[in-house]
């Protein structure tokens, strides 16, 4: 029996309490370009337990909060056995030269108090060093003491948006395919974690094959491909209760697969079989209505919507090879935007907007790549035996994807980079990985 998930429910974390008045904004920025950046150091020294039941807490959320950051490669943590100043009381001044004498350009400071009744406080500030001053609010929130990691990726989020300008990504989690046995006879489960490997929880046993989850753009639905009735079909799963069901609009006889949401959740796309031809077809969720939008004797599959959800992106064989083209949401006459040598699939649209993430097969490698939504400043990120099937972290700045090993022992393992080609990182899985979706912010 299957426990229930409770997504939402480890502590809803309580609204953002300023600390201060007002903020004053220092210049310190980072900024995110193509180019080699040198990471920006950061000071942060261990959040102070108010009281007693706060020591292993306070110690666990800061180094959270240091993983987040040095995992993007953007920051670089000053090791606290450098630091002159301690900070032992949230409310004292800053000591600034000490944290210049350093060369630390940020620092963050916090505390976490344990409440009785089960609930702990957090706080914490950001400081531009060189300009001596606040970078923003300090806040205050709290929750039940099973959310602390969430707290933690909450003020990392908060941190990266205030230096960088972008929104953060770390209070997230991601859907993908747990799998495991030999290559020949591998089981696949459908399982879902924190963006950076923890708390994996088990959403299907491995009594039928799955594929393609995607989250909806709320985060509290995904939908996937399931061998369950013997062919691929496509299955809607609460992820609250985690209960299934099949789309039952599709008709039961004709394999359907590659599903994705529309932007605002209330219809879904993805290719389906009759007759040998495979096309793409819309389907609204409350009414059941399918409407089809490819008619083409060639394969059409791995739709994927624009963010404002007036086009689509699919990839096709009917020029002979495997390409991608954008056409209408409504269907109609499509265009072809890879123009390079090779083949391309899965593509997905940034939710910027401003790329299209792909996978490119050439000369025996396989590639992640992003591209202009017209197909120009194609950009190869990654290239490996195997690197397959991105998917966008919510603020557009980084693709997690799977990469396989060759040979009769290769073993799919998920990735992450970013847009730049930088960072590339294996993403910590209990076993082996493929096929991950990211979900929207969860706060």
């Amino acid at each position: 029996m299957l426990k229930s998930l409770k997504l939402l429910a480890i502590a809803a974390l309580a609204a953002w309490v300023p600390l201060t008045a007002s903020a004053q904004n220092g210049p310190l920025r980072l900024e995110i370009t193509e180019g080699v950046i040198e990471p920006l150091p950061f000071a942060l020294p261990q959040f102070i337990a108010e009281n007693g039941a706060a020591t292993d807490v306070a110690a666990d959320i800061t180094r959270v909060i240091a993983a987040d950051l040095r995992g993007t490669g953007l920051f670089r943590q000053i090791p606290q056995d450098a630091y002159i100043s301690s900070v032992t009381n949230f409310s004292s001044p800053v000591q600034y030269a000490d944290w210049q004498a350093i060369n630390a350009q940020a620092l963050i400071t916090g505390s976490v108090e344990s409440r009785g009744d089960g609930t702990i406080v957090v706080r914490f500030r950001l400081f531009d060093v060189y300009s001596e001053a606040p970078l923003g609010e300090g806040l205050q929130f709290s929750g039940s003491v099973e959310s602390w990691r969430r707290m933690a990726h909450t003020v990392a989020d908060q941190v990266y948006e205030r230096i960088t300008g972008e929104t953060g990504y770390f209070d997230t989690r991601v859907v993908f395919i747990h799998e495991e046995g030999p290559k020949n006879a591998r089981l696949k489960r459908l399982a879902i974690m924190d963006y950076d490997g923890a708390n994996v929880q088990f959403l299907t046993d491995s009594r039928s094959l799955v594929l393609a989850p995607r989250f909806s753009p709320q985060g509290d639905r995904i939908i996937y491909t399931s061998y369950e009735s013997g062919t691929p079909r496509v299955y809607l799963m609460d992820v609250a209760t985690v209960t299934s069901r099949p789309l039952e609009a599709i008709a039961a006889g004709n394999m359907t697969f590659s599903p994705r949401f529309s932007p605002d959740g209330t219809q879904v796309v993805f290719s389906l079989e009759d007759g040998g031809n495979t096309d793409i077809y819309l389907l609204d969720l409350a009414t059941g209505t399918r409407t089809r939008l490819t008619s083409a004797p060639s394969i059409e599959t791995a739709p994927s919507f624009s963010p404002d959800g007036s086009r689509i992106v699919f990839e096709s064989d009917r020029s002979g090879t495997q390409q991608i083209y954008v056409m209408n949401a409504s269907g109609g006459e499509a265009t072809r935007i890879s123009q390079g040598t090779g083949r391309y699939g899965t593509p997905v649209w940034s939710p910027r907007g401003d790329y299209i993430a792909f996978t490119k097969q050439e000369g025996g490698r396989f590639h992640i790549g992003v591209m202009r939504t017209n197909g120009s400043e194609e950009r190869l990120l990654t290239s490996s035996f195997l690197d397959e099937g991105p998917t966008w972290a919510p603020n557009g700045r980084v693709i997690m994807f799977t990469r396989e090993t060759a040979g009769a022992n290769g073993a799919p393992a998920v990735y992450s980079v970013d847009i730049s080609g930088r960072n590339l990182q294996r993403v910590a899985t209990p076993g082996m990985a493929s096929d991950p979706a990211w979900s929207p912010l969860l706060r």
